[in-house]
C-alpha cells in the first residue's frame, strides 16, 4: 500500500507518514472524513503541546538592552499513551466500509501514532457485485518513532525593569519538493521581584511568562498518484497559547534551576483542498475541498529544568509533564 510523507509538513519538522487516502475515498467522501479526523486528531493534539513548550529557561528576565538567542527543540513523547495510538472503528458508523475478517463488528484500528498493522477492510455495492479491498494506515509506532518533535529559533530582549519580549521563528522550510513548513510566534515575561528593592540580592526570581506560537504547513500532491483530480493539497494551522507562573533560583554563576506551572490551549486545523473525482465501486462523485479535520486541546502543564552557564555561552534542559510530555533541550547565547 503506497505511503506518503505528510504529518512532517504538518505537526512538526520531522518524518512522519500517513497512508495515501484513495483507498479511503474509494468508501466515499463521507467516510474518509470520519476516518481522516479519529486518525490523525491524537497527533494533532500531540503537536499542539509539543510547539507550545520552551518559552523561558529562567524566571529572571533581562535587563534593558540584554539578549539571547536560542536554538530549541522539544521531543512529545507518547510511548504509554495507549489510549491515543488507537481508536475504535465501528462499520455502522460508516456508510461503506466494513473489515474483512468479522465484518460489522467494531474493532480497533491504528491513529496516526499507533502500530497496529494488517488491518484490511472492503467497500461493496448491495448485490456484491463489485468489491474493493485495502489496508488501513498504520502509525508512528509502527516505525519506531514513540515522539513528535519540533524546534525552531527564538530570541529574548530586555526592555524596561522586569518586562522581557520574546520571538520565535522557523523559515518556511521547503523539502521533497511537494511540501513547506513554517513557524512563528511572540511572548512577553515579566518577573515581579524586579519591582522589590532588593531584588538583585534575592535568591530567587518569580515572573508570569504568556507565550503564542503559530505553525503553518502545506503538503501538494497533485502530482502524486494520489487520485485523480487538480491542485490537491493538504494545508495545515496550528495557533497554541502558554500561559505560565515561573520560579528560578539565580545568582548563581553555573547553575541554576527554574521551574513552572502553567495552562497551555491550542487549535489545529487541517484542511484538504483541491478537486478529487472519488470513484467507488458504485459511485463516482467530484467534490471540491472534500473536508477539514480540527482538533482542540487544553490542560494544566508543570515542568522543571536546569540552565548551565558557560560564559557567552548556556545550555538548558526540562521536562515538561502535561496530557503530552515534553522534553526540551535549548542552546543559547546571549549577553545580560
Amino acid at each position: 500500500m503506497k505511503r506518503i510523507i505528510l504529518i512532517v509538513a504538518l505537526v512538526s519538522v520531522t518524518m512522519g507518514k500517513a497512508q495515501d487516502l484513495n483507498d479511503i475515498f474509494v468508501s466515499g467522501v463521507a467516510d474518509a472524513e470520519r476516518f481522516a479526523n479519529a486518525y490523525l486528531s491524537p497527533v494533532s493534539e500531540g503537536a499542539i503541546y509539543s510547539i507550545s513548550n520552551g518559552w523561558y529557561n529562567t524566571a529572571d528576565a533581562k535587563p534593558l538592552g540584554g539578549f539571547e538567542i536560542s536554538i530549541i527543540g522539544n521531543m512529545t513523547g507518547f510511548k504509554n499513551k495507549d489510549d491515543k495510538k488507537a481508536f475504535l472503528l465501528d462499520p455502522a458508523d460508516y456508510e461503506n466500509l466494513d473489515f474483512v475478517n468479522n465484518p460489522g463488528q467494531a474493532r480497533m484500528v491504528s491513529t496516526a501514532l499507533g502500530d497496529i498493522e494488517g488491518v484490511e477492510v472492503f467497500v461493496e455495492d448491495e448485490i456484491s457485485l463489485f468489491r474493493e479491498e485495502f489496508e488501513l494506515p498504520t502509525g508512528l509506532s509502527a516505525e519506531n518513532l514513540n515522539f513528535i518533535p519540533s524546534g525552531y529559533l527564538q530570541g529574548s530582549v530586555g526592555l524596561i525593569k522586569g518586562l522581557e519580549v520574546k520571538a520565535r521563528f522557523l523559515p518556511k522550510i521547503k523539502f521533497d519538493d511537494d511540501a513547506k513548513i513554517g513557524l512563528f510566534g511572540a511572548g512577553l515575561q515579566y518577573d515581579f521581584t524586579k519591582m522589590l528593592p532588593a531584588d538583585k540580592v534575592l535568591p530567587v526570581a518569580i515572573s508570569a511568562v504568556i507565550g503564542y506560537t503559530n505553525l503553518n504547513g502545506e503538503y501538494d500532491f497533485t502530482d502524486s498518484d494520489f487520485i485523480d483530480g487538480s491542485n490537491q493539497r493538504i494545508d495545515a494551522k496550528f495557533k497554541t497559547w502558554n500561559f505560565s507562573a515561573v520560579v528560578s533560583t539565580r545568582n548563581i554563576p553555573v547553575i541554576n534551576f527554574y521551574g513552572g506551572v502553567g495552562y497551555i490551549t491550542g487549535k489545529s486545523d487541517i484542511d484538504m483542498l483541491g478537486t478529487y473525482e472519488a470513484n467507488g465501486p458504485f459511485f463516482s462523485e467530484t467534490v471540491v475541498d472534500p473536508f477539514s479535520v480540527s482538533e482542540k486541546a487544553s490542560g494544566v502543564s508543570a515542568n522543571l529544568g536546569t540552565k548551565l552557564k558557560l560564559g557567552f555561552f548556556r545550555l538548558n534542559a526540562e521536562y515538561n509533564i502535561s496530557e503530552f510530555s515534553t522534553f526540551t533541550f535549548g542552546v543559547n547565547f546571549g549577553f545580560r
